[in-house]
């Protein structure tokens, strides 16, 4: 509860408004920058508590820790978790390069980027009978997330880790475009495999690298999906886990894939205004010691972006354009200082944060 305070206390000198009338996002400084990458740095090499979601093919291949079923990215809580807290690392490292833990960050991914290790995390999606599920597609889209970063930073320790990282990146690569023919529908979930988050995260991944086979495989599988969704049930939003808007997660991939008038038009006849008005309400966290019903800080954060890049698409005079800038203000302003006060929260919270305020 002291460390929470705190960082409330760190909010409000960084100068981020606190009010649910406020109208302007906050914005990541460098101070909240590092408060917030001292949680990640704290989980990262911290083994338990684990959720592996290891399918074993034998009693031997029970008993594995997860440091050694996954020797880069064990800590956490959860694979995943530990990459995008990776990819939060790295990414504060980009913005702010005289970030006061600096020292400690690179001291951490130093131990992370390492070519044997990525080589052990590729194996795996390989050596076991079902490995190839493993983590499709919320982890393989925080895993682009974490390459697009480091293909995209020139500087000397990002450019030796993105090369450590690579057998890795290969090996997600391979099996995404492997799937994505064979996924006749798309999972609008507001949990880990809703389809339209991973696309997303793909779809930039491939326009940073250039790799515009997958891109087209992606644009095309999203239009698919999607393109022709009409009055969504955005009314019935969220479950009592989620963390994504599957509505939302959807408008902010069509955004990136149609042209800015078709967008526009296809947004008008997606959403009712039932939808927008249960959207951009406050999700209510009864218990934030729940690792589930904690997901529902995350939905925030997640509303917050999506609402943020589709604001920034639509037209001046758009009847949605403030309402969404408005309640993506409203979102971070009132869920930022709950980024702390639990593992189950602190465990990744912080990244979504980051991704959210930026």
């Amino acid at each position: 509860m002291i460390y929470r305070l705190t960082f409330f206390f760190l909010l409000i000198a960084a100068g981020l408004p606190l009010s649910l009338s406020a109208q302007e996002a906050p914005v990541l400084t460098e101070a909240v920058a590092a408060q917030l990458a001292a949680l990640p740095l704290r989980c990262i090499n911290q083994q338990f508590p684990n959720k592996t979601s290891h399918t074993a093919d034998s009693a031997s291949d029970a008993r594995l820790l997860p440091v050694e079923l996954h020797p880069a990215f064990y800590g956490c809580f959860d694979w995943h978790s530990s990459v995008h807290g990776h990819w939060m690392l790295v990414r504060l490292l980009k913005t702010f390069p005289a970030l006061s833990n600096r020292e400690q960050i690179v001291k951490v991914l130093d131990g992370t980027f390492q070519k044997d290790k990525m080589a052990a995390e590729a194996a795996y999606f390989t050596r076991y009978s079902v490995g190839n599920t493993f983590e499709r597609t919320y982890g393989w889209a925080w895993l682009l997330k974490l390459d697009e970063e480091l293909a995209t930073w020139n500087d000397a320790s990002g450019r030796r880790w993105h090369e450590a990282l690579q057998p890795l990146t290969v090996e997600i690569l391979r099996l995404w475009k492997a799937y994505l023919p064979k996924q006749t529908y798309p999972n609008r979930t507001g949990v880990h495999p809703n389809t339209a988050f991973a696309m997303v995260f793909a779809l930039d991944w491939a326009r940073a690298v250039k790799d515009t086979a997958f891109e087209r495989q992606v644009i095309d599988k999203s239009l698919y999906f999607y393109k022709d969704g009409k009055a969504t049930p955005a009314y019935l939003e969220p479950d009592g886990s989620d963390f994504f808007s599957p509505s939302l997660e959807i408008a902010d991939l069509m955004r990136r894939i149609l042209p800015t008038k078709a967008f526009v038009t296809w947004l008008d006849g997606f959403y009712e205004e039932r939808s927008i008005a249960r959207i951009c309400s406050l999700p209510t966290v009864s218990d934030r010691s729940d690792y589930q019903i904690v997901h529902l800080d995350g939905l925030s954060f997640t509303r917050a972006w999506c609402m943020k890049g589709i604001a920034r698409q639509l037209p001046a005079n758009h009847k949605w354009k403030k309402r969404f800038t408005t309640a993506a203000a409203q979102f971070l302003t009132q869920t930022l200082p709950h980024v702390t006060g639990g593992y189950g929260g602190e465990h990744w919270l912080a990244s979504f944060a980051v991704y959210a305020l930026e």
